[in-house]
């Protein structure tokens, strides 16, 4: 039996547990669902699925089964992309860690659907090179 992770031991969240926490919270984003709606569906209270999306707590099994169903995703959808034992990540690569946090945030969020939702080519072209322009500004 391996020895116990001595990071884990100092209270720190182990990686896997982060990564399905960050992939928690952004399905349940994505879907419009607020943390005490999918708490309420799982039979967990809203600041338990603050902790299981902050990494902080485990979740457990059969847990994660109730998640993925009231999330509508296989279980597979929350270590899609994760670090494996040797730091490979699987093969199916899932968005980097940067673009996990814009989707989970509420910014990154409204940006994507408010830039979903424009149909002429050339104006989502023009936008693109806008946010383009304001980042390489912020850079400078």
């Amino acid at each position: 039996m391996q020895n116990p992770n001595p990071e884990r031991m100092k209270g720190k969240p182990e990686p896997v547990d982060i990564h399905v926490g960050q992939r928690i919270r952004m399905r349940r984003a994505l879907m419009q669902i607020t943390q005490m709606a999918l708490a309420e569906v799982i039979g967990v209270t809203f600041q338990q699925v603050q902790k299981y999306e902050k990494g902080t707590n485990r979740v457990g099994a059969s847990r994660l089964q109730q998640i993925a169903d009231a999330l509508d995703v296989p279980v597979s959808y929350f270590f899609e992309g994760a670090a494996g034992e040797n730091g490979d990540r699987s093969a199916e690569m899932s968005p980097q860690p940067e673009i996990t946090q814009f989707v989970s945030s509420a910014e990154g969020l409204a940006l994507i659907r408010a830039f979903s939702r424009i149909t002429d080519e050339k104006v989502r072209s023009r936008t693109l090179g806008l946010v383009k322009a304001l980042a390489d500004q912020d850079q400078s």
